[in-house]
C-alpha cells in the first residue's frame, strides 16, 4: 500500500460518527467522493443534488425508523427489515428500490469467523443507503477507494463494489480452515495431538455449517438480482455481479471440500484411535487368558483344607512350580499355533 493510500484508508477508518450517520458521501462521478455530514444529508434532495448519494448508518441509533419512514416513504415491512438485527440475505424489488441483506465476515477483534455480520442495502439509483450493527470491514475499504479517487463512479458501480468485496473476503476464512486442515494432515503419527486435533477438526466443521448457513441463501439473494435487476444496474454491473454469484458458488463448493476433509480426517484419528486401543485390549484379553489357568491352579493350591497333597514335601513347591512353567509353555505354543500372539 503506496502513502496515499494508506492515508485515505486511515482516513475512512477514523471519521467519527455524527448521529446515526457512520459516514456519507456524494460521488463525483470520476471515481472520487465528497464527505458529508448528518444534518446535510437526512433532509438530501437527490433532485437538488444532483450527485449520487451514500450513507452509512448506525442501525441501533435511536428515531432511525422514523426517518427513513419519512425520507425513504417505506412500507412498514421493509422499515422492520432495514433495522432488524436477526436476518437472513435475501434481495427483492419494492418500486425502484432494491433492498438487499447480505451478511460478511466479522473481522473484529476476538470474533469467530461464522459470526458473520450483516448489512441492510436500501437503493433506488440515487441514493445508496448501508446500515450496520456492528463494524463491517467492507464500507470502510469502499469509502478508502472513492477518498482515494479509485472508486465508484455511478450508484450502479458503487452497489456492485459492495457486493463484490463482501463475497471476496469470504475467501480468507475459507483458506484459513483448509490451511488448518492441510496442516494437520501432514503431520507425523508421532507429532499428532489426537484431542486437541479432534477439537480444532469440530471447529472447523462447525464453521463450515455456519458460513453455509448465510452463504447459500446469499447465492439465491444474488442470481436474483442478475435475473431481475432494477434499471440503474448497466449491463458491466450485472456481468460484474454474474462473475461474484460465480465466486460465491466456487466458495460454498470450497466449503464442502473443507468440511468433507475435515471429516475423513476426523474419521481417518478415530479410526487409529479406535485401533489402537482394539490393540491395547487385544494384548490384556490374551495376558488375561494366559493367567486365568495358572491363577485358577495356584488358587486351589492355596485352599487352607486338610487333605492337600505334598503339604509335608520338600519338592512340592518346586514340582509345582515346574508344572507352572510347563503349562505357561504349552499356552504359548497353542496361541502362536492359533496366531493370537
Amino acid at each position: 500500500m503506496n502513502d496515499a493510500s494508506a492515508v485515505t484508508a486511515t482516513q475512512a477508518r477514523n471519521i467519527p460518527q455524527d448521529g446515526p450517520l457512520l459516514f456519507g458521501c456524494t460521488l463525483d462521478g470520476e471515481g472520487g467522493c465528497a464527505l458529508t455530514d448528518w444534518a446535510t444529508a437526512r433532509d438530501w434532495d437527490g433532485e437538488i443534488a444532483g450527485k449520487p448519494l451514500w450513507l452509512h448508518l448506525d442501525r441501533v441509533y435511536g428515531g432511525l425508523d422514523d426517518w427513513l419512514d419519512a425520507r425513504l416513504d417505506l412500507n412498514e415491512a421493509t422499515a422492520d427489515l432495514l433495522l432488524s438485527n436477526e436476518t437472513r440475505p435475501r434481495a427483492f424489488l419494492e418500486d425502484d428500490a432494491l433492498i438487499t441483506v447480505l451478511r460478511g465476515i466479522n473481522f473484529n477483534p476476538g470474533a469467530e469467523p461464522e459470526d458473520m455480520i450483516a448489512m441492510q442495502i436500501w437503493c433506488d439509483g440515487t441514493r445508496l443507503i448501508t446500515l450496520r450493527r456492528r463494524p463491517l470491514q467492507t464500507p470502510r475499504d469502499i469509502l478508502a477507494e472513492l477518498l482515494a479517487g479509485k472508486g465508484a463512479s455511478t450508484i450502479g458501480d458503487l452497489f456492485t463494489a459492495l457486493l463484490e468485496q463482501m463475497v471476496a473476503k469470504m475467501n480468507r476464512a475459507i483458506v484459513d480452515m483448509n490451511d488448518h486442515i492441510d496442516a494437520m494432515e501432514a503431520l507425523d503419527e508421532d507429532e499428532r495431538d489426537t484431542d486437541a486435533m479432534l477439537t480444532r477438526i469440530a471447529d472447523i466443521r462447525r464453521n463450515c455449517l455456519a458460513l453455509k448457513r448465510y452463504m447459500s441463501p446469499q447465492h439465491e439473494a444474488l442470481v436474483l438480482i442478475h435475473k431481475t435487476p432494477p434499471a440503474w444496474l448497466s449491463e458491466e454491473n450485472l456481468a460484474d455481479i454474474r462473475e461474484t454469484v460465480e465466486r460465491l458458488k466456487r466458495y460454498l463448493e470450497d466449503l464442502d471440500v473443507s468440511k468433507e476433509s475435515a471429516l475423513v480426517l476426523q474419521d481417518d484419528l478415530n479410526n487409529r484411535a479406535a485401533a489402537k486401543m482394539n490393540q491395547t485390549m487385544y494384548m490384556l484379553s490374551i495376558v488375561a487368558a494366559i493367567f486365568l489357568p495358572l491363577g485358577f491352579i495356584t488358587g486351589l493350591l492355596g485352599i487352607n483344607v486338610g487333605g492337600m497333597p505334598g503339604v509335608n514335601s520338600s519338592y512340592a513347591f518346586w514340582i509345582t512350580v515346574g508344572m507352572l512353567v510347563t503349562l505357561l509353555g504349552l499356552q504359548f505354543w497353542i496361541f502362536r499355533k492359533l496366531k493370537w500372539l
